[in-house]
């Protein structure tokens, strides 16, 4: 049977090609181009809704027939945001802060219907307790998994999973950074049931 919409994932992010897969659905990447700083005073589940939609709307004119899906995560430990972080040096430094401690993970997906200019969002969030590390652990883990572009610096569908002593959310699949309950629930509003 014929998928009756055109879908597009609004990012390059292998994590969130993969979890789209999982729903069996055709899709097209394109890559959004936005301005990912939070505004000022912005609280991280804000950061990551706003930019959801600014993703999805930033390649609307180019997929002007398509259901559009645009996703972003902030993560925060207190009032620390935890960003990807880049390089190993900037990793230590994350897992060492988050040893012991917990850690918000708000991550926004939104899809766009570029026919009639609906938007539906949901931000998820996943509160992550990361065990009490050693050094050497963490750089063991570092070395094997290599999280740069990880916010965090911990991939739960990895070896990250062994940092982590408790994850509480209600859509699993929001840490990796898309909520595919979540959208699932988007997409048969919009008329594109998974199944």
């Amino acid at each position: 049977m014929a998928q009756p919409r055109r879908l597009v994932l609004a990012s390059t992010s292998s994590y969130r090609k993969e979890l789209l897969r999982r729903l069996g659905l055709r899709f097209e990447v394109a890559g959004p181009a936005i301005d990912e700083a939070p505004l000022k005073g912005e609280v991280p589940a804000d950061t990551a809704l706003r930019l959801a939609a600014l993703k999805a709307r930033s390649i609307q004119a180019a997929f002007d027939d398509a259901l559009i899906i645009g996703s972003d995560q902030v993560a925060a430990a207190g009032s620390l945001r935890l960003d990807k972080p880049g390089n190993h040096a900037n990793a230590l430094k994350q897992l060492g802060s988050l040893s012991g401690k917990s850690a918000e993970f708000h991550t926004a997906v939104a899809l766009l219907d570029a026919r009639n200019g609906q938007l539906q969002s949901r931000v998820v969030l996943c509160r992550v307790q990361f065990r009490t590390l050693e050094r050497a652990q963490i750089e063991r883990y570092l070395e094997r998994e290599q999280p740069f572009d990880c916010a965090g610096s911990a991939k739960a569908e990895g070896l990250g999973i062994a940092l982590i002593a408790r994850m509480e959310t209600d859509d699993p699949t929001s840490l990796i950074g898309l909520p595919l309950i979540a959208l699932t629930e988007m997409l048969e509003r919009a008329g594109l049931p998974v199944v």
